[in-house]
């Protein structure tokens, strides 16, 4: 029977963590975290489990990191007893790095944790910046590598698999969304309102945004949608005059971007300044418009943007790892932080319970090659729901869901100025709609 998070005692950070098992293998295959104490751990690094954890804490993608620091603390206490693995009970040792939103530094950072710190396994997260540079250091050094959260077509193609042959891949594993979840929701979300059925992209000259050009907009063509592209973007990019002409004089109904913060921040200002927002009906930002402070900060432009979340705290499923609810994360984090939940709890604390779902599969958890082969067939339930790397689409890859959603203004007596209200679910019908899709003018 699945604890609870009060049984498994991770709901806040001061809570002691009590002795149980957790499932997290796929079938009956279960982690065992160990009742013992640290000075019971027996001596030596054959005994010691290494996991490094990237991801960007600072700099222009610090959003995505902002809550990684409390889903790591649940998840240390979780493991603070140690686990068994194989009939071994190991200590294990998160080692989690900060990229400052740099791809260099990720690279650096993967190559210092590979070859310094030797761990065993290697998990990255949120957008190429961080996780392609990892992905392609373990790649190159033999370690096993599991990542998620960037369109998995920007992690496959976008590191030189070509389509159509086999993979170059044999170390590294992503999970997650990719351009067909996208396009699902996309329809899905925008058949909610009527509209020209024009829509204006905005794509960066980056991995996310060539990977949406290639693969999303010939799938909106071909669905009945007409794309107004004015071509791609460099990052830092402060005047976006031509490009907000452009959606104007066509009579875009529909706006869809995939920008880094400043970068949204900067064009939807303008965006107002010029005309242009009175006029769209749905604006669907990705990646900028997947959390409330950078929504927030967007002051009344803010209210309405829709948006599309791996991980929505209604999703209906358990951390294995640790035990806890989205509610009950999402609660947790709210109370030691102050601040706004955010989709990016669930999507952390999902790669680390299909971390050590690899690792308790592989049977053998200091031995890469098992580790990897163990990625290379895991199929288990995480937090946000399943990860299947046996189905494709390709190799290496397990597809997950990305539901639609909208940024509203708060309810009286919120302490927050925004609610984040799933509107469709497209993609994995468990999940709950929670309202309807508003105008962005409405």
């Amino acid at each position: 029977m699945t604890k609870t998070a009060a049984d498994s005692g991770v709901v806040g950070l001061s809570t002691p963590v009590s002795r149980r098992k957790v499932l997290i293998g796929a079938g009956a295959a279960g982690l065992t975290l160990a009742g013992g104490s640290h000075g019971l751990f027996a001596a030596g690094s054959e005994n010691v489990l290494k996991v490094g954890f990237v991801s960007p804490r600072t700099g222009a993608l610090a959003s995505f990191g902002q809550t990684d620091g409390y889903v790591l603390d649940v998840a240390r206490k979780a493991l603070a007893k140690g686990v068994s693995i194989g009939g071994k009970t190991y200590e294990v040792q998160i080692l989690d790095r900060d990229t400052q939103s740099d791809p260099s530094r990720a690279s650096q950072l993967a190559k210092s944790l590979i070859n310094g710190d030797q761990v065993d396994l290697m998990l990255a997260v949120s957008t190429p910046e961080v996780i392609n540079p990892v992905s392609d250091a373990c790649e190159a050094a033999g370690v096993p590598c599991l990542s998620t959260v960037m369109p998995w077509e920007a992690w496959y193609f976008g590191r030189g698999a070509k389509p159509g042959q086999p993979s170059p891949f044999h170390w590294t594993y992503h999970f997650g969304f990719g351009v067909e979840e996208f396009y699902k929701t996309y329809v899905s979300q925008w058949k909610l309102l009527p509209t020209n059925r024009k829509v204006g992209v905005l794509y960066p000259n980056d991995a996310d945004g060539n990977a949406i050009r290639a693969h999303l907009a010939p799938l909106l063509t071909k669905a009945g949608y007409t794309v107004v592209d004015p071509g791609p973007y460099e990052d830092g990019t402060t005047d976006y005059s031509a490009q907000i002409a452009l959606f104007k004089r066509e009579k875009c109904e529909i706006f869809n971007t995939f920008p880094i913060p400043p970068d949204f921040a900067a064009f939807w200002r303008q965006a107002a300044q010029q005309g242009l927002t009175r006029r769209v009906r749905i604006c669907q930002v990705a990646k900028t418009g997947l959390f409330p402070d950078t929504v927030e900060a967007l002051g009344n432009l803010g209210f309405n943007i829709a948006s599309a979340a791996y991980w929505h705290k209604v999703f209906p499923y358990r951390s294995p790892l640790t035990g806890v609810s989205g509610v009950e994360l999402a609660d947790g984090y709210e109370a030691a932080s102050g601040r706004q939940w955010t989709q990016q709890l669930g999507a952390s604390m999902s790669l680390l319970d299909a971390g050590f779902a690899a690792l308790q599969a592989s049977a053998d958890a200091k031995n890469k090659a098992a580790v990897a082969k163990a990625l290379s067939t895991l199929k288990t339930t995480t937090m946000i729901g399943k990860v299947d790397f046996t189905s494709g689409p390709v190799p290496n890859v397990s597809p997950g869901p990305i539901i639609g959603a909208q940024w509203v203004k708060a309810r009286p007596g919120s302490k927050f100025k925004l609610d984040y209200l799933v509107t469709e679910n497209a993609t994995d019908p468990n999940v709950p709609v929670e309202a309807k899709l508003r105008p962005y003018n409405g």
